[in-house]
């Protein structure tokens, strides 16, 4: 039963799920390098709760105890405590096994790892660790409060029991846990991905600008965001990880990252979080950047 979690960085990806483990009763340790995003991310996670208090999902003391079983930690004294550490840094392979490979060694034999990454091999992350059979992915869905998803990836080596307990702690979590083959981007970002791909490439062309791409698939195959506003969302930079990831072990052409993506990359233009990518967030209106 896993009762003590440890989430390691405290951006969009896992301030969210360590708001959702809070909410379902777990003790949180959420782990970064520096005070600042600590105290940046308690922020949001405060914010979102109070939302969730204000369209009634949530009631005040419900939030109040939420935040409370949240420790912002930047040592890793913590790993000893845990039952499971959640990896949500950035998507960057090499990164990604930096802070994995040393955390056996500080953890409960018993203990499981999961990476939160959208697109690299689990198999590989798996392999720097000291514990590949009690390691998987568990990949949550951007907002993590608000989507129900969570694609849940054994690596080669992966136990049968440690699926089974992440599978089961994800259901305590209210979400929908769907089983994914250990491929490149998974199932979600398998297809959804180069769909974007195609509208930059779409932009790239010429044949429509920003504006009449992400009106023509809200109105005409009914999705919420079009696909160069949701690029902005997701940030541009992940978006070309992904494709990289697709490109590379596929090796199909058809992955092949846009060259406007690259270009928008290179110039620091990665979406909202940078206040401009295929829209420009300095106004009140979102404008379109082309």
């Amino acid at each position: 039963m896993i009762n003590v979690v440890g989430v390691i960085g405290a951006g969009q990806m896992g301030n969210g799920i360590a708001h959702v483990m809070a909410l379902a009763g777990l003790d949180v340790y959420l782990k970064d390098v520096s005070q600042e995003n600590l105290e940046r991310a308690m922020g949001v996670i405060e914010q979102n709760m109070q939302r969730q208090v204000g369209s009634g999902k949530l009631d005040e003391g419900e939030m109040v105890a939420g935040l409370a079983r949240i420790s912002p930690v930047l040592t890793d004294e913590y790993l000893g405590h845990v039952d499971l550490v959640i990896e949500a840094a950035t998507e960057n392979e090499e990164i990604k096994k930096s802070i994995l490979a040393p955390l056996g060694s500080q953890m409960k034999p018993e203990a499981i790892i999961a990476t939160n990454t959208s697109s690299i091999s689990v198999t590989r992350l798996a392999a720097v660790t000291d514990r590949p059979g009690q390691f998987m992915g568990m990949h949550f869905m951007n907002p993590v409060p608000v989507m129900k998803l969570v694609e849940l990836i054994r690596g080669i080596a992966t136990s049968e029991e440690t699926f089974q307990t992440i599978k089961d702690l994800t259901g305590r979590l209210n979400k929908t846990p769907t089983p994914a083959e250990d491929f490149p981007a998974f199932i979600v970002n398998r297809i959804l991905l180069p769909m974007i791909n195609e509208a930059i490439y779409t932009l790239y062309e010429g044949v429509g600008t920003v504006q009449a791409i992400d009106t023509a698939m809200r109105l005409g195959a009914n999705h919420r965001m079009g696909p160069l506003q949701l690029a902005d969302f997701i940030g541009l930079d992940v978006c070309l990880s992904i494709m990289q990831v697709l490109y590379e072990g596929l090796a199909d052409t058809k992955y092949r990252p846009c060259p406007l993506l690259v270009k928008y990359v290179e110039a620091g233009w990665l979406g909202r979080k940078t206040g401009r990518g295929f829209y420009d967030y300095s106004t009140d209106e979102p404008t379109p950047t082309r």
